[in-house]
This record gives structure tokens, sequence and C-alpha cells, in this order.
């Protein structure tokens, strides 16, 4: 494990309570949801957010046609703001029929787009000629006569801060609630790792009366000394101390990890796959049948923070 300051941490046991009421806001999820929309001087601009978990950030928008140019932008402001998860970014300007605007032909974007069409009917003299609608469609076109490029950069700078703002928000909010499960399902991985250590020394001896009934009716006599050397292979076999002393060290730096104001998920994921061996090797070495239920409960503790673990960023 290569977590900064893991190994130099006490090992020795858990946090207090008051640890675990902290501030909640450290963590963001990456599931969310925005949408906002912005009158401005072209009609009314139209802007929706929306994230779900991916392990790492990948955008996908969807513009209008006179929204396209401002692609980079768009990106570079989403990409400050998010760190991780599959964004889906939808906008669109809806003009307003009494703005005074008109449409105009691109006449340059006409006779590129009468040359490709021409070229295409060279090649194949049986195809259909374009339709005017399908041409008054073709990007770049239509333009609107009286656009101003720099104020709707603005106008589209300030209004996907906004929202960008407001997913976060979101996003905060969610990380609050998926901290609180995880940190009261630590607490109950504490509560087993609690009720294990006392039942350790009492399995070691139900094993040794058990193994000197079974020595009795076989009617086999060994020696103190050979008693002795089986007990001690049996404890370093079934000596699950260092398995519970492992689970506190991975729980205490889940609680340390959780209270970062940083992206924090790949950590906690390769975490939990370090409690979830320790809790199968519990299990493997378990002689009793309350330590294997304990390392059941582990497990079922640990796929729930696991699942919720998935959607933090």
């Amino acid at each position: 494990m290569s977590e900064s300051g893991y190994f130099g941490m006490n090992h020795g046991g858990f946090g207090t309570m008051a640890q675990i009421s902290q501030d909640y806001f450290m963590i963001c999820s990456m599931t969310g949801f925005a949408a906002i929309e912005r009158e401005i001087a072209d009609g009314t601009l139209v802007i929706e957010l929306r994230s779900v978990n991916h392990r790492y950030l990948e955008l996908q928008l969807k513009l209008d046609d006179q929204l396209r140019t401002f692609e980079p932008l768009i990106r570079e402001l989403i990409a400050a703001k998010l760190g991780r998860g599959k964004v889906e970014c939808r906008m669109s300007l809806m003009q307003r029929l009494d703005s005074g605007e008109q449409s105009r032909l691109n006449h340059t974007a006409l006779q590129r787009l009468k040359q490709l069409a021409s070229d295409v009917q060279e090649h194949f003299p049986q195809s259909q000629s374009l339709r005017v609608t399908e041409i008054l469609h073709w990007p770049g076109v239509l333009t609107q006569q009286g656009s101003n490029q720099e104020t709707l950069s603005h106008e589209i700078r300030q209004g996907l801060q906004q929202l960008l703002q407001d997913m976060s928000d979101a996003r905060a909010r969610e990380g609050a609630r998926l901290k609180a499960l995880i940190l009261e399902r630590l607490s109950g991985v504490q509560q087993i790792v609690a009720r294990v250590k006392p039942l350790l020394p009492s399995q070691i001896e139900a094993y040794e009366e058990r193994l000197r009934a079974k020595l009795n009716e076989a009617m086999v006599t060994l020696s103190d000394e050979r008693l002795g050397q089986e007990m001690t292979l049996f404890m370093q076999r079934v000596d699950v101390d260092e398995e519970l002393t492992r689970l506190c060290a991975h729980v205490e730096e889940v609680r340390r990890i959780l209270d970062e104001d940083t992206a924090v998920g790949k950590r906690l994921d390769f975490l939990m796959q370090e409690l979830n061996r320790e809790a199968n090797t519990l299990g493997s070495k378990s002689v009793s049948i309350e330590v294997s239920r304990a390392s059941m409960e582990l497990k079922v503790l640990i796929e729930q923070m696991r699942e919720q673990i998935q959607n933090i960023e």
C-alpha cells in the first residue's frame, strides 16, 4: 500500500464518535443534474448538465448548430470544475420571433455545399438532389443577422458557470449523504471487530478440549510437549489478530480520506479491496461459527460501502 502516511499511523484501534460527526461536505458524488434557462439578447439560452459515475472525466456535448463554435470554451469550463464522471451537456438557443433579427443565407457555405453536391452526383448520377429544407438545415448555411458572438460567448460563460456551481453543490450534497452511509458502515465494522477479539482465546481453549477428547476416544496418548507443539501450530494457523489489526488500520485510513477536500474515489475503492481481503482471510481461518458469521457480516458491510464509493469523485 502506497498511501501517504498510511503506515505511519496508529493501528491500535478506531476513531472516536466525535470524528464521525465532522463536516460531511468534503467529498462529492459523480451523480448530479442541473438545468437553467437564461434570457439573453438573442433569445433564450437553455443549458442542461447531467453526470453519472465514470473512471475518468468523459464529456458529451449536444449543441445547437449556432453554438458549435463555442465547444472549446464549454469543454474548458466543465473540465475546470468537474474532475470525474460521464458528463452530458445539452445547450440550445431559442430565437425570439420579436427579436428584430433576421436570418440570412451564408453564400460561402451555399457555394461549398453546391460543389459537394455536384461532386457526389458526378460519381452517383442516380442520386437525388438536395431539397430546400435539407439545405437550410445544413450547418452554417443559415445565420442570424445582428448576432454578437462576443456577447453570446459571455452569456454562455456566465450561464454555464452558474450551472456548474449548481451541479457542484448538488454533487456535494449527495457526497455528504454517501459519506454518512460509509461512516455508518465503518462503525458496523468496528462493532464486529470488537465482538470477535474476545472470542479468540476461548476458540483456542475449545479446540484444545476437543482435541484431547478425540485423542482419548482414539486411545492415543500424546506427551504434553507434543500436544503443546500441535497447539502452537494450530494457533499460528488460526491466529487472526493480524487481520483484525489491519481491518482497524484500513478503517482509520478510510475515515482520514473521507475528510480530504480532493477527489478520493479511486483510493477508497482500493481500500475496499484491502478490507475485503482481510475479511476473507478471517473467514478462511475461522474455527467457530461466531467468527465465520462475523466474516460474512464484514463482507456485506464492505460490499455496501463499495457500491456507494463507485459514485464518489
